[in-house]
């Protein structure tokens, strides 16, 4: 009987927003910090924005192959520091207004330049530009040297260096272009519940109701001729796990992800529901910050890596689903793995001597900070922080739990000291080792802090990583990340604690989902019967 009344709430809810039932209905693990593109690294808000923008480089679906989107080629020059983008023609905003070189150079300029006057100033930081391509205009570290309309449809990107991964990594989910109109009109509100959101994607924005839903509604000047298939998607935020399987075998949203593996068979057994998997291209970790004087020491960290049984953990909430190793990057990046790295010895007895001779005999306290949305990596965050926590309790660790909504988590993590310990993840935005260990590992590290609340720098790690983002000799490439690999597990900053596969799920009544390996896709090819 519930799960009737939720199906018929559902009909109901439609009706009242004016939308036809051959709208989308799906169930969100959480709310979408912000529809800004470019200012934004988590999951959940890139979900959102794909259905709103388009990127130059898109991916065919299911795979990280790179192929046309608003750009329809790209090509380097000889020496590797010039990439030029010929973009495509005829296409329009949500508002209107033309698509062409000027607003990829205004929008390019925003993440990149912070003195751009566009930008939204008070809490805007444009971290992942910085992250992915080694800083901003007018530091030393910044990849770009500049960007430029060389005519209405062509852009020119020129490097410091060569960047040769450069087209998969611009085609992000981050980097979406938005109207350079819709910007100047909504100024600080852009990108919010009040100022809206305006690309050349499938879907507008129709409203968000903060704390709820977003609705979005289909696109009909979209320039992918038949696209988007339905007539708009409502993004419900449901935190919860078990209240969004339950929705869906009510009917009352239409698809999900991020459902914990142990539903596997429950789904299965469902002849309205069917299981998905979306391809592994992750990690979970838990990262341990120096700035907190127990964890700036090695033999800390290390003891942690040994006390923490990930073997069983994995095997307890993943179960077929999830392998763990010492390597932060996936298995599809086995070419890049050092031979001499396998994983952490799950060692109490010696972990707890290893604390003992780092001065800490009978332990220490610990502020655990566990996530309070469900991702593809942790499924159900806060048990599974409370089993790792129940191993360094084992080792004389006093774990104290915390957790902050999502928005506020993602962002203190940044402010220094920092969190002590903290659970987060990362799924690949593009097929190249450098996007998992750049946005973590490349000084300076930007939510890991030394002893005096500065940004931690690792420059023997960070010498490795650069020399590996310049090159474009692939043997040598291998090399460097092979080293960057050795460095990192033995740092033991960010414990990897699971390669996970994700499990989505969806109503028997849907048709064309083809999840991304990469974390999000567009809704552009699902129909609902």
């Amino acid at each position: 009987m519930k799960y009737r009344l939720l199906g018929i709430l559902a009909l109901g809810v439609l009706g009242s927003l004016g939308m036809a039932q051959k709208t989308l209905v799906f169930g969100s693990n959480g709310e979408p910090v912000s529809l800004e593109s470019g200012n934004i690294t988590d999951g959940i808000s890139i979900y959102a924005q794909r259905q709103i923008y388009d990127t130059l480089v898109d991916f065919k679906p299911g795979s990280t192959d790179p192929q046309a989107g608003l750009a329809v080629s790209w090509f380097a020059s000889p020496d590797g520091k010039t990439w030029t983008f010929r973009l495509r023609q005829g296409v329009k905003f949500h508002d209107g207004t033309d698509f062409d070189a000027n607003a990829v150079v205004f929008n390019v300029n925003r993440w990149w330049d912070p003195k751009d006057p566009s930008r939204i100033s008070g809490g805007s930081n444009y971290e992942i530009w910085g992250e992915l391509f080694g800083g901003y205009k007018g530091e030393k570290g910044s990849f770009l040297a500049s960007v430029s309309a060389v005519d209405k449809y062509t852009v020119r990107f020129t490097f410091n260096n060569p960047v040769p991964y450069f087209p998969v990594a611009i085609g992000s989910g981050y980097f979406g272009i938005a109207s350079p109109a819709a910007i100047k009109a909504a100024g600080a509100k852009y990108g919010t519940a009040a100022g809206g959101a305006v690309g050349t994607g499938p879907f507008k924005v129709r409203e968000w109701r903060p704390g709820d839903r977003l609705i979005l509604e289909k696109n009909t000047n979209y320039w992918k001729k038949g696209l988007p298939k339905s007539d708009g998607v409502v993004f419900r935020f449901i935190k919860d796990p078990a209240a969004r399987l339950a929705e869906l075998k009510a009917g009352s949203i239409d698809f999900t992800t991020d459902i914990p593996p142990a539903n596997l068979k429950d789904l299965q057994s469902d002849r309205n529901l069917r299981a998905v998997f979306r391809p592994s291209f992750n990690v979970g970790y838990l990262a341990l910050n120096p700035s907190y004087k127990p964890l700036s020491d090695v033999r800390v960290r290390q003891a942690i890596a040994m006390a923490i049984n990930k073997k069983e953990i994995v095997k307890a909430f993943w179960g077929d689903l999830g392998v763990t190793n010492g390597h932060f990057m996936p298995g599809s990046f086995k070419t890049y793995y050092s031979p001499k790295v396998t994983d952490y010895e799950y060692n109490p007895t010696k972990a707890k001597q290893m604390l003992a001779e780092a001065g800490y005999p009978n332990g220490f306290d610990l502020e655990f900070w566990y996530m309070p949305v469900s991702r593809p990596y942790f499924p159900t965050p806060k048990e599974i922080a409370e089993a790792m926590g129940a191993d360094l309790s084992a080792i004389g660790i006093r774990v104290k739990f915390q957790t902050k909504d999502w928005a506020t988590y993602l962002n203190d993590r940044r402010n220094p000291p920092g969190f002590q310990a903290y659970m987060l993840g990362w799924t690949g935005d593009y097929g190249d080792p450098s996007n998992f260990f750049d946005p973590h590992f490349a000084s300076p590290i930007s939510d890991l802090f030394d002893s005096a609340g500065n940004k931690l720098d690792v420059k023997e790690l960070n010498d490795v990583l650069a020399k590996a983002a310049a090159s474009s000799n692939q043997a040598d490439r291998v090399k460097l990340y092979q080293q960057a690999d050795e460095i990192t597990f033995n740092l033991a900053l960010r414990i990897p604690i699971v390669h996970s596969q994700p499990l989505v799920a969806q109503r028997a009544s849907i048709s064309g989902w083809v999840p991304s390996p990469l974390g999000s896709e567009s809704f552009e090819d699902i129909v609902k019967r």
